[in-house]
């Protein structure tokens, strides 16, 4: 079996991250880069209009409107994830995912995330999540269970569009935001369901 250097090993395993802006490094919070919601207060609860409408949840699946502020010098798009890390899974639950949103955007609209969304900034796409539609997937954690953590994060990001199929996994989405991140601003938020 051949052995290569660890920097071709590295080269070859990180093989798509290379196509990635010069400008991307590993995710940092930027001063003064900031993301926050007019419907969710960070470290608050999450109002029930935002929970799921299935699984045994009777929310009305919106998604929140969120606004962000002072991103870096060289943001070429933005991308949103919503996650909740807490999710009996293994690997979280991946709420809500939208890229390719213009630079010159600062916010989306309340329900923007609703399939088909005709309120989406031009451009930008939403991805899988873990429900399985290109939509908002509200919160819907099991009953009983501690409230969970959800993490809304925006990311800067140095390429001004992720060639991602419709199709693509969470986990792919992420790794491409994640490959060309620049900056990210966060606030997490908390909702449970009584047994």
């Amino acid at each position: 079996m051949q052995h290569l250097p660890r920097s071709s090993l590295a080269a070859t395993v990180l093989g798509v991250v290379t196509l990635a802006s010069p400008l991307a490094v590993p995710s940092a919070q930027a001063a003064g880069f900031t993301l926050s919601s007019p419907d969710i207060k960070a470290g608050g609860t999450i109002p029930k209009s935002f929970e799921y409408n299935g699984f045994g949840c009777s929310g009305e699946n919106k998604s929140p409107a969120l606004h962000w502020s002072g991103a870096p010098k060289g943001t070429k798009s933005f991308a949103i994830t919503v996650h909740d890390p807490d999710a009996p899974t293994g690997s979280g639950w991946w709420h809500w995912m939208v890229i390719n949103i213009p630079a010159s955007v600062t916010e989306l609209a309340g329900n923007a995330g609703a399939a088909n969304s005709t309120t989406l900034p031009a451009g930008a796409v939403q991805g899988r999540n873990d429900y399985g539609a290109n939509a908002w997937g509200g919160v819907c954690p099991p009953p009983g269970d501690k409230p969970h953590r959800y993490v809304f994060t925006v990311y800067a990001l140095g390429t001004d569009k992720l060639d991602v199929p419709a199709d693509a996994t969470a986990a792919l989405t992420g790794f491409m935001i994640n490959g060309n991140t620049i900056a990210k601003a966060s606030f997490t938020a908390h909702y449970g369901r009584p047994k």
